[in-house]
């Protein structure tokens, strides 16, 4: 029997630094009898000479697209909606957000760390807004290196922001007992920060609750009529979920996606203070060398599978669910043979 090929595609939306595969999990994968392919990169965090060394077979950046039949690209997700997604592609789209074990948790994902970074720079953009009276947005970031790195740079923002009001600010985490919300806490622990609201399910359930698919209508988190409030003390809104186009977002206050070019984006408010939203949709790149570890080790018992993928039930579940995507779609988008994996930020 043939070995099963694995192709690793160079992701192309800017400052997506990530990697749903890593050299560490490519060489397990190789050691028992896979074959890997990948893409080079000029965005991918992990240089090319990494994978080549542990045995992959390095090949051009968008090469998956003529990619046989029968092998199976990995890749992360950066397309819109799932319609887009589905009729962009031949073949059976396996979707990571969406692979879940028996206790219906999802196998891997990238949250905590898009709760890290999220945390970062909403405590930057807190100190930013203090020392910049003015307006001036938050300029463009880049990513870390290291968790190390990004770490100094929030703790000289949080002393900065300290200097001009006299205390660290005061943070509230929804949803604090998830991935991203853990995320959240432990980045501002790590920072100095002790004024820590934890809200969860208890906390939320009215008018909630909200759910992370947001599938039915549901009351809103916050509008513009409760930020009218003169008791109003937030200045800082990180959406992680980043649902501008969902109907039922529960925070409406925002309609676009922000990006690390430019961070922010602003609320208008009748009274002080200025009120800024992030809601960028790739946070985990501003650690992409962690975040992508975390992610690939986390997914690794399932990659294992994948010469056996149709009879695993995670993965037979994905394509159920792919398929009653397509059965809503109009007739002859997507076919074919060849499996392509995605992940989501």
């Amino acid at each position: 029997m043939a070995p099963t090929v694995l192709h690793l595609r160079a992701e192309s939306k800017p400052l997506e630094h990530r990697s749903a595969l890593t050299p560490k999990t490519a060489k397990t994968l190789i050691d028992a009898g896979y074959v890997f392919n990948v893409e080079e990169s000029s965005l991918r965090i992990f240089d090319i000479s990494e994978f080549k060394e542990i045995g992959c077979k390095i090949v051009p950046e968008g090469s998956w697209i003529d990619a046989p039949e029968d092998h199976i690209i990995i890749g992360l997700k950066n397309q819109g909606g799932w319609r887009q997604v589905l009729g962009r592609y031949k073949g059976t789209l396996l979707d990571l957000e969406f692979l879940q074990d028996e206790n219906k948790r999802r196998v891997a994902a990238f949250g905590y760390h898009a709760g890290f970074a999220g945390a970062a720079l909403a405590t930057q953009t807190w100190a930013w807004q203090l020392t910049h009276p003015n307006g001036e947005p938050l300029p463009g970031v880049s990513h870390f290196e290291n968790e190390g790195a990004l770490i100094a740079d929030v703790k000289k923002s949080v002393a900065e922001g300290e200097k001009k009001a006299g205390r660290k600010p005061r943070v509230i985490v929804i949803g604090a007992l998830g991935r991203c919300g853990r995320g959240a806490v432990e980045l501002c622990e790590k920072v100095g920060i002790t004024d820590i609201l934890r809200w969860d399910m208890e906390e939320t359930k009215t008018p909630g609750p909200y759910n992370i698919y947001l599938d039915k209508p549901i009351p809103p988190f916050l509008n513009k009529e409760s930020l009218a409030s003169p008791d109003r003390h937030l200045s800082v809104i990180c959406d992680v979920s980043c649902d501008t186009t969902n109907p039922h977002n529960p925070i409406p206050v925002y309609d676009i996606n922000t990006t690390f070019s430019h961070p922010t984006v602003p609320v208008k408010v009748e009274r002080d203070p200025p009120l800024s939203v992030i809601s960028i949709d790739h946070l985990p790149s501003l650690l992409p060398r962690e975040a992508s570890e975390a992610f690939s080790s986390a997914l690794l018992p399932s990659l294992l599978q994948l010469n056996n993928w149709r009879n695993v039930p995670v993965w037979r579940q994905a394509e159920e669910l792919f398929e009653e995507k397509v059965k809503s779609m109009s007739e002859g988008q997507v076919d074919g043979k060849s499996a392509l994996i995605e992940g989501q930020s």
